[in-house]
């Protein structure tokens, strides 16, 4: 198999659309992302103004997607198609966004629900929790010298 993980284009923009609503957990509809403020046009300029937008590609297939938010320290998303889990995907994605932030952070952040499959995975890559939200999501951070 053949991994390969590129900033996202322009193109892209469907790719990602249509892996973040494949999702099983967590799942939005393209409404539902609007509603929140997430559309192609925002994912566009996201692309075109950060250096922070990745796709995931496994034989040439794309297969996930990152976004870091540089100005806050934090990975603002992390998808992987439910047809490419267990494949390291997710696990190519959180290295290549952490490096990316630990250029600029000691510390970095995400948020997630505490009972998804998500939360399961940052703990096993060395992630810990700092807040728990009423809501039941909580704040996971990651330091700089906790990486490898």
């Amino acid at each position: 198999m053949s991994m390969h993980i590129r900033a996202a284009t322009a193109e892209d923009i469907d790719l990602i659309f249509d892996i973040r609503t494949a999702v099983k957990e967590n799942h939005l509809s393209r409404e539902e992302l609007a509603e929140s403020g997430i559309t192609e046009d925002t994912i566009l300029a996201l692309i075109e103004n950060t250096p922070s937008v990745w796709v995931a590609e496994l034989n040439h297939r794309g297969c996930g997607l990152a976004i870091a938010d540089q100005d806050e320290g934090s990975i603002f998303a992390m998808f992987v198609h439910p047809d490419f889990e267990g494949q390291g995907v997710g696990a190519a994605l959180l290295k290549k966004a952490e490096n990316f932030l630990f250029q600029y952070f000691q510390e970095i952040w995400l948020e997630t629900d505490a009972e998804s499959r998500a939360y399961g995975f940052y703990c096993r890559h060395g992630w810990r929790v700092a807040e728990c939200f009423e809501n039941g999501d909580v704040k996971m951070i990651r330091t700089k010298t906790a990486v490898l």
